[in-house]
Parts: C-alpha cells; structure tokens; sequence
C-alpha cells in the first residue's frame, strides 16, 4: 500500500515527529474545541508533504473524538443556529472540495502554509477574528466554508463568525456538530473520488489522538480563562515559524 511504503521509508525523528503532531491535534481540538487540523497539517506536511495523505486520518478522528466529546451535551446545542450556518457553507465548502481534488500538490501546501501564517500572526498579536460588519462576517464564512473544504483549516474563520452569534457556552458543542457535518461531506467526496481514506493510518494514530484529547478536556476550563492569552501567543509564534519554514522548503 501506498501508505506503508512513505511511512517505512521515514526515520525514527520523523516518526516521533507524526506521533506528537496527532497527540498536538487531538489536545487542540478538545481544548479549544476548534483547531485541531488547522495547527496540526502544516507539523504533518512537514514530514511528508501530501495533504491527501493525512486529511482522511483527521477527518476519522474529527468524527470519533467530537462525538464522544458531545454524547452528553447534546442539549447545549443551538440547532437552528447549526441549520443556518450549514446551509450559508454549503456552496463555498464544495468549491473548496472541487479545489481539493485538483489543485497540485504543490499549490495545496502553499495554500496551508499561507492560511496557517495568518493564524499565526493574529494569534500572537492577540488579534481575535472578530467583526461587528455583517459584509466582512460574510466574507469570513465564504472564506471559512471555502478553506474548510480545501484542507479542514477554516474552522478559524467560521469560528470568528460564530462567535457574535452563539452564547459562549454553547459555542464549542455547537460547532462540534458543524464539524462532524463537514467531515463526513468530505469523506463521501473522498469515497465517491477513489481516494484513499487511509484506514491504517487512522487506526495507527487513534491512541495518539485519544491521549491529547484526554489532556485537552482537563486543561479546557483553564484555556478559556486567564491562560488562554498567553496560550494563544505561544501558539502563534509557533505557527508562524513552521509556516514560514515550510513555505521557505516548498520553494
């Protein structure tokens, strides 16, 4: 399989490497209940650059990981907030599908970097996506649902959209079903296109994902208060060395 051939032909630091990096996914994404491909993909694409090759291994542990997460708060949903948004990111997520299956390579990893870069510099400024313009919402929902389904990193962008509508204590269940909505769209597409859903993969680094997603629940509550600033910054200036490191390689 293609999958073993890449992985049996990485060094041990490498392997390390994709083993933290799912560990980092899975305690992004139940710590700040967004995030998780968004600060992960670029760590990944920088063992191996092929975006196909992990989004498939993220989208199971999306979908298993944010169901377990909301088995008992499915009263702390907002359904019709949730009805709304998916059909506003509908279109700009199949677009972005469409790009997914076509673009090169090349050009997807230029896309992740430059996205994840952004993330980077409005985190560790401390700037937060949010805006009080409906146009500019908008744009940063197209954005979000357009990103979205290009490489599952807009959850940013949908988030800073979400943010002035829902209370906060319903925002990261909420979103949580968004989620779960995009990434079985994405697997259908991917299915439906041949592409290989990395079964292996996905089995390999369920532990992995499920260890940072324990260590992401008991830090939440300490992420949304005092700490998250300084959280957020160290994140940021993270982000933006790894972005322009990997924008530097892919050159």
């Amino acid at each position: 399989m293609l999958t073993d051939s890449i992985f049996s032909q990485l060094a041990l630091w490498q392997l390390l490497a994709l083993a933290a990096g799912f560990v980092w996914s899975g305690f992004v994404r139940s710590g700040l209940g967004f995030g998780g491909a968004a600060l992960t993909l670029p760590l990944l694409l920088m063992v191996h650059n092929d975006v196909l090759l992990y989004l498939p291994a993220i989208c199971w542990q999306l979908l298993i990981f944010s169901s377990l997460t909301l088995a008992t708060r499915l009263d702390n949903i907002n359904w019709g907030f949730l009805l709304r948004l998916t059909l506003l990111l509908a279109l700009p997520f199949a677009a972005g599908l469409f790009g997914l299956l076509n673009l090169s390579l090349q050009v997807l990893s230029f896309f992740v970097y430059g996205m994840t870069l952004v993330y980077g510099v409005l985190y560790a400024l401390d700037r937060v996506l949010v805006s009080k313009n409906r146009y500019i919402d908008g744009l940063c929902l197209i954005a979000g649902g357009y990103v979205s389904g290009v490489s599952l990193i807009g959850a940013p962008l949908i988030m800073a959209y979400s943010a002035a509508r829902l209370p906060a204590s319903q925002l990261r269940d909420t979103l949580f079903v968004m989620w779960i909505v995009l990434v079985i769209g994405k697997l259908v597409t991917f299915s439906a296109a041949g592409v290989n859903l990395q079964w292996q993969l996905s089995a390999l680094t369920l532990p992995l994902v499920g260890l940072g997603h324990y260590l992401g629940l008991k830090v939440h509550a300490k992420l949304v208060g005092s700490s998250r600033r300084q959280f957020s910054q160290i994140i940021g200036i993270g982000l933006c060395s790894v972005s322009l490191f990997g924008l530097w390689a892919a050159l």
